[in-house]
């Protein structure tokens, strides 16, 4: 798995609530992906510390969340006397650029389809736990359903040669088939999806998101801050969690497509305004060292 493969699905595809110390890490991934790396990749301390209690994470949570991603070598503290400012690592830029692009263009386009399936025959022994859930969870970061715990289905072909690539570093290529298969009918094709995957379950996650954010109204520039990062940290995790099925296998007015046009309409509202006030507090940290040097 690669360095952001690793850290995203630590940090973003369930759609579960995460434990309260892991929720502070996640929250403030986003804020150093939504505000610190548009604005050269660096923050302090004070700043990230502040931001964090925006979103009410205490102090003592916002440091240890910190020292957590800088464990993982996404950020790297450089000391200016007694203050230390975290500077985006090469990786940590590559993760943090990776989900910003993949958050952005998530459901901009219409998902084409031709009706061909691409099946993954992966025999993996039921005592093998930990190397079925690996499985599970990278097959999954990359849109994978399940039809049974061997075979695994997506209707994107073009995500062969990245299945293939998890199969061989999971040394499990050689016991594996990789094939096109088409169903005997559009009913089969329905099948497939009620199978492989739980859209019920998605779409209230959807339905979820679009009540709380579309009608939210944000006062003030600090409010407009919390309201930009909780929508961006609610909505990073479905371009992990949405196979983002072609037109033809999704219920008709799925509301993933609603859910999205609220989210890039909140987002273009709230942006100017929540990068506004980060930078200023960022520039209240930065001042006194200045008129100390």
């Amino acid at each position: 798995m690669t360095f952001a493969e690793t850290a995203q699905a630590e940090t973003g595809p369930r759609l579960e609530v995460p434990a309260r110390h892991e929720g502070a890490k996640a929250m403030l991934l986003t804020v150093f992906g939504e505000f610190v790396l548009p604005a050269g990749g660096a923050a302090w301390t004070s700043s990230l510390v502040a931001a964090a209690g925006s979103l009410d994470i205490g102090e003592k949570n916002a440091r240890q969340a910190i020292a957590r991603i800088g464990d993982q070598g996404i950020i790297e503290p450089v000391r200016h006397g007694r203050r230390v400012r975290w500077n985006l690592s090469e990786p940590g830029r590559a993760l943090l650029e990776h989900g910003t692009r993949r958050i952005y263009s998530f459901r901009t386009t219409t998902v084409g389809w031709d009706g061909e399936w691409l099946l993954a025959y992966v025999p993996v022994a039921e005592s093998e736990r930990a190397e079925r859930n690996q499985l599970r969870n990278r097959l999954g970061f990359l849109g994978f359903g399940e039809l049974s715990p061997s075979l695994l289905v997506s209707p994107h072909l073009d995500r062969e040669p990245e299945l293939r690539r998890v199969l061989d570093q999971l040394g499990l290529a050689g016991e594996s088939i990789v094939l096109h298969s088409t169903a005997g009918a559009s009913d089969d094709d329905a099948g497939v999806v009620e199978r492989a995957w739980d859209l019920d379950r998605l779409a209230e996650a959807y339905d979820d998101f679009s009540s709380i954010h579309a009608s939210r109204r944000p006062g003030d520039a600090e409010e407009t801050f919390r309201a930009l990062v909780e929508l961006v940290h609610a909505w990073r995790r479905f371009p992990f969690a949405d196979p983002e099925l072609p037109t033809e296998l999704l219920p008709e007015g799925w509301v993933g497509t609603t859910a999205a046009q609220a989210f890039h309409e909140c987002h273009e509202n709230w942006s100017a305004a929540a990068q506004q006030w980060f930078a200023e507090l960022e520039a209240r940290q930065t001042t006194p060292l200045a008129a100390r040097t």
